[in-house]
């Protein structure tokens, strides 16, 4: 891919400021893995209060956040319960499997939620010697591929609790949880309340060079570093890359409001064509999938046109998807809505 002027493909390709450089050159550091780099021990406190743990790690990437929370929850054979969208299923190259030997039964929920009363259809009876037993399930907050979809609170109260019911450890996939908070209005720590495991990404909407901060219990995070050791081990002087995410804690999580504002403003441009489905209501968060079937065109024949003019944009079966972040303005959303009219109208 080309990298164009304006690049909604994901929010991964979010990039620090000047400002959250210059925090990060002006960081205190020492050796993560010894506990006496003051950056990352800030980064841990602060995010494993945010979501109500007790405490937190840092890691490289949100994948290995989901990876080694399975490592830790299951034993080989173990069974987990996600919805058919999820990215731990879809777009970790089989990890839970490689790395854990565990198995993925899939829901299928409306927009990536999925209810407890599927879940509570799908466990086995943990007498049952010939079926894999029930482990573990994972919630994936916002819902990427069902749109960016807010899990509301009841819905994720009612299924951890069918969870706790049938003894069933409970995660949270938190990629993108700061645009649920900023979205609903719900403290994070409300979302995970009850959870054994949960993480925040720094590398989408918060801007960061990279990193999640993977949160627990303290037995769950002693379990957790000697998962990390085993895949990767320490990152010695992390605290410069610590230091990003403290700055976007602090400075830019009213942000994400505006790419929620700037999404639902293109979804309201590519409204406007008679043959494009969307409906500007149901963009919740940051991101934007346009069903563009109807125009008999193919979105990698959109992407790949648009790429040619300066944009980038993600294409997923019949959809185009979009997605805003904090480098990303409104101009800017308004020309990339001008140019995917302009594309579909013409190669239609």
């Amino acid at each position: 891919m080309k990298e164009g002027h304006i690049n909604l493909y994901s929010d991964t390709q979010s990039r620090p400021t000047a400002e959250m450089r210059q925090a990060m050159i002006d960081a205190p550091i020492g050796d993560e893995q010894k506990f006496l780099d003051p950056s990352v021990n800030a980064l841990c406190e602060y995010v494993a209060d945010l979501l109500g743990m007790e405490t937190a790690v840092f890691l490289p990437s949100g994948t290995m956040c989901n990876e080694i929370a399975v490592m830790v929850h299951c034993q080989p054979g173990d069974e987990i319960y996600a919805d058919h969208t999820a990215h731990i299923l879809n777009f970790e190259t089989g990890g839970v499997a490689a790395l854990s030997g565990a198995n993925i039964f899939t829901l299928d929920g409306e927009n990536g939620v999925f209810t407890a009363e599927q879940l509570a259809n799908a466990t086995r009876h943990p007498q049952d010697r010939y079926a894999p037993r029930s482990r573990m399930i994972s919630v994936e907050q916002t819902a990427n591929l069902g749109g960016g979809k807010v899990w509301p609170l009841e819905a994720i109260r009612s299924v951890r609790d069918a969870a706790k019911e049938r003894h069933l450890k409970c995660h949270m996939d938190g990629a993108r949880l700061m645009n649920a908070v900023v979205a609903s209005g719900i403290p994070a720590k409300e979302f995970t309340q009850g959870f054994d495991s949960a993480w925040v990404d720094l590398s989408k909407g918060l801007g960061c060079p990279f990193g999640g901060v993977l949160a627990g219990s303290q037995e769950f995070i002693n379990e957790a570093w000697r998962c990390k050791q085993r895949i990767g081990g320490a990152m010695r002087q992390a605290g410069m890359m610590a230091a990003a995410g403290l700055y976007a804690f602090e400075h830019n999580i009213n942000k994400l409001a505006q790419d929620h504002a700037n999404a639902k403003l293109l979804a309201k441009i590519v409204n406007t064509h008679p043959l494009i489905e969307i409906d500007p209501d149901d963009v919740e968060t940051n991101l934007v999938f346009i069903d563009i079937s109807k125009t008999a065109v193919s979105p990698h024949q959109v992407m790949n046109e648009l790429e040619k003019v300066g944009i980038n944009i993600g294409a997923f079966g019949k959809n185009l998807r979009a997605v805003t972040y904090l480098n990303i303005d409104s101009a800017q959303i308004e020309e990339a809505g001008e140019q995917i009219l302009n594309v579909i109208n013409r190669l239609s």
